[in-house]
């Protein structure tokens, strides 16, 4: 009896499991077991170690992936997001040029704010390629929205390219890039992987 009602605790979890990780939609179908620290690209496994627990998501703590292109951050930021649906958290995954298209539509058709709750409401908040281009006005509004409406209460976690001396000239407007700048990047944990593309060792997407 008492492994009946383990194995159908085991089935509701999983797919309590599977239906967080179907609306997070993920870039990357990345488990926390392949992340692989054997790589040669500054990725700090004690810091990672720390993260696995979620800890930082119940404390609201953010964190910023940075470094090149191919090693590895959107399979870092998908492993962690993965890790928050198991530990039972709700998550979103968005590409960041698509999001703030996304947002565009929402404030043309009036479903703006809606959206804007349903992103309130995501525990962890994955933002991916952010800087790839400068934000226009109604994009880093709808950016600094978002953050104070998260700032000290859910998390976010931002992938990027850019070096954060140059986050300022992308979000454009000096007072609104200190305000976005001081809810998200003062007070995050910091990934900054370096060195060449490793998805040659792999043929794909890169861990």
């Amino acid at each position: 009896m008492a492994h009946l009602v383990d194995t159908e605790w085991d089935d509701r979890r999983s797919r309590a499991v599977s239906r967080l990780m179907k609306r997070a939609r993920f870039r990357y179908q990345a488990f926390w077991e392949q992340i692989d620290f054997h790589l040669s690209r500054n990725l700090d496994k004690n810091m990672m170690l720390r993260f696995s627990d979620c800890g930082w998501i119940e404390k609201g703590q953010n964190i910023i992936i940075e470094g090149p292109t191919g090693v590895g951050k959107s399979f870092i930021g998908s492993a962690l997001g993965h890790q928050a649906c198991v530990y039972g958290f709700r998550a979103l995954y968005f590409n960041a040029i698509k999001l703030f298209s996304h947002l565009k539509m929402a404030k043309a058709d009036g479903s703006y704010e809606k959206e804007l709750k349903k992103i309130g409401k995501a525990d962890v908040l994955i933002v991916d390629d952010f800087g790839l281009e400068h934000l226009d006005a109604q994009s880093r509004l709808a950016l600094l929205e978002i953050l104070e409406d998260r700032h000290g209460r859910r998390s976010t976690v931002v992938i990027t390219q850019l070096p954060l001396a140059k986050w300022h000239e992308v979000i454009g407007d000096p007072t609104i890039a200190n305000a976005i700048c001081d809810r998200i990047v003062h007070s995050a944990f910091r990934i900054e992987l370096k060195g060449e593309s490793v998805r040659k060792s792999y043929g794909g997407p890169n861990q």
